[in-house]
């Protein structure tokens, strides 16, 4: 029984919750307050931004923050209205309704639900497979050119000038441009105070919630120096009340019309959460279940559509505001609710005098940590096309948005990998001085090599992909050198043999007869045996021409037992390591 009740409580209750650290509760507390006086503001400017009533967002983003604190798997994730899903609803609803607030409202809260359902549908068939194609080039270059992004939409509030916002960097520099003489100069001054105290108030004293400070000194500011009579612009009035859960008012024609928005949406919100998830769960070490991140988009989604919002999302930047003020569990997340609650309840004129540009400012200082330079550095010393990944990610980023840039740097990527695959490496190996190790010829220059064979070693899958490769780069060497009578192949580190591989070395054995050369198989696993054996054709692609190792292939082919590629020498020295 107890076992019984135990496992139940396991399954309802999280597990931040059930191990949950008391010294987190400092961290959480700080972040959980820091987030909800940065996220009411941006929940009520995204609603606008999606042709809301500002307090919509306000909504989505207290369902979103409960939901994700109970389902959610990272610690310091961010769910709620975000800039970009808000700009597609707008652009998705606004065929459909025009100046009906209601009928509006009621759209954008059943697109919500669709959303939901599509993240729902997505975790029960395990589509969380899809985070592997996210590689980790990729998701520096991405995350780098989404902090620039992020950081040039600050300016109009940095600057106090009034310029549109856009996810494309060169409109978006062209807009700086073109509005610096518009620069209110007081707004600048706090908004740089503010960067400047951010920055080095932690180096001061980690324990001071600096983002708190700030945001106090701007509200006292504002009160007792006149800062708002000078034209700093504030937060402004936080209208109250409480949503109400309701199912959103649509016909069946409605629904239809919101089928591809919802796909679209749900599709662009969920590579955005995956990459985010990846980014932090790279710089915190934590595991992330990818099925139990769709189900939490899922409801919170779902949840939102009731409670009359929109569709939400993973933000970047409250993602990264919590990770650097110190989240260490979800539980920041509850907090940030509570103090959505209470400024829908009592609170809502608190935040009134908090100038925007303290805002802005500490979302930069945020975003700042995402251009991670070693990281980027460390791609680029491992892998010049890894490195060129990364930068094509970064630069597609910026010059197309967000969504486009994500999927260039995924497409790139996998294109890049096929193309890997197509070409593997194929090496020449000879027997390592002073001992009877095999190793590549060009790491061990002065390997012992037969003078009528070769041995090579495949060190890739031998599928559709590369079959053709490797066959066509034997036959080469074999018109190279026609004194050849035979290769050993020498499959151990094959990673994978399919109906393709299979039927092309039958027919490389055959071409080589004709050559009069003999292809020998060596160190063929148990799994690439089955398959040939189920094919059919083991008596005639192996038979007796497989081979446990290269010692024994030599012995077979009939090799002198005293030729130098077979026997150590007594005088032979070893290298000191041989690998």
């Amino acid at each position: 029984m107890n076992r019984v009740v135990t496992g139940l409580r396991d399954g309802l209750v999280p597990a931040w919750v059930r191990g949950y650290d008391r010294r987190w509760l400092g961290g959480d507390v700080s972040a959980g307050i820091t987030l909800a006086v940065l996220l009411v503001p941006q929940a009520l400017a995204y609603g606008a931004l999606a042709n809301m009533p500002p307090i919509t967002g306000l909504y989505a983003a207290l369902v979103s923050l409960v939901v994700y604190a109970l389902l959610g798997t990272s610690s310091t994730m961010s769910y709620g209205p975000f800039a970009l899903i808000s700009l597609l609803t707008a652009a998705a609803l606004a065929p459909l309704a025009t100046q009906d607030t209601a009928r509006f409202v009621a759209l954008a809260g059943a697109l919500a639900v669709m959303v939901g359902i599509v993240h729902l549908l997505l975790a029960v068939v395990r589509a969380d497979a899809v985070i592997e194609l996210i590689s980790y080039p990729v998701i520096v270059g991405y995350t780098a050119a989404v902090a620039v992004i992020i950081g040039l939409s600050q300016f109009r509030d940095l600057t106090g000038v009034d310029a549109p916002r856009t996810e494309r960097v060169v409109d978006a520099v062209a807009i700086a441009v073109r509005h610096l003489p518009d620069v209110h100069l007081p707004t600048l001054l706090v908004g740089v105070a503010s960067l400047v105290a951010l920055r080095v108030g932690p180096r001061l004293s980690k324990r001071l919630p600096m983002t708190l400070l700030v945001c106090v000194f701007g509200a006292v500011g504002v009160l007792f120096f006149g800062l708002a009579d000078l034209g700093v612009k504030v937060v402004g009035a936080v209208p109250a009340g409480l949503p109400r859960p309701r199912i959103p008012d649509v016909t069946l024609a409605d629904l239809r019309s919101l089928v591809g928005p919802a796909l679209v949406i749900a599709l662009i919100a969920y590579t955005s959460n995956v990459s985010i998830v990846k980014a932090i769960a790279a710089r915190s070490r934590e595991k992330v279940d990818g099925t139990r991140e769709l189900l939490a988009s899922g409801v919170a989604n779902l949840g939102s559509g009731l409670l009359g919002g929109f569709p939400v999302a993973a933000s970047f930047s409250r993602t990264a505001l919590l990770f650097s003020v110190g989240a260490r569990s979800q539980l920041a997340g509850v907090i940030a609710a509570g103090g959505v609650l209470l400024v829908l309840l009592v609170l809502a004129r608190a935040l009134e005098p908090i100038p925007r540009t303290v805002l802005a400012a500490i979302i930069i200082v945020a975003i700042s940590g995402l251009v991670d330079l070693r990281a980027a550095r460390s791609v680029f010393r491992l892998d010049r096309t890894d490195g060129a990944i990364m930068v094509t990610a970064f630069v597609a980023t910026l010059l197309f948005g967000v969504q486009i840039g994500l999927a260039v740097g995924v497409g790139v990527n996998l294109a890049t990998h096929v193309s890997r695959r197509m070409r593997p490496t194929i090496v020449v190996l000879g027997r390592v001085l002073g001992t009877s190790v095999y190793r590549n010829v060009q790491r061990y220059p002065t390997a012992s090599q037969p003078d009528h064979g070769l041995i090579l070693r495949l060190d890739s899958a031998m599928d559709f992909l590369s079959a053709q490769h490797v066959s066509r780069d034997v036959l080469d060497r074999v018109e190279r050198a026609p004194d050849l009578r035979w290769i050993i192949l020498d499959a151990g580190a094959m990673t994978g043999l399919d109906a393709t591989g299979i039927r092309a070395l039958v027919d490389l054995k055959q071409d080589l007869a004709t050559w009069d050369v003999a292809l020998h198989l060596v160190s063929l696993r148990g799994a690439e045996r089955d398959r040939i054996q189920r094919a059919g054709l083991w008596e005639q692609l192996a038979g007796d021409a497989c081979h446990p190792n290269i010692a024994m292939a030599l012995d077979a082919i009939g090799v002198d037992p005293q030729d130098p590629v077979r026997r150590p020498d007594p005088d032979e020295r070893p290298p000191d390591v041989v690998f």
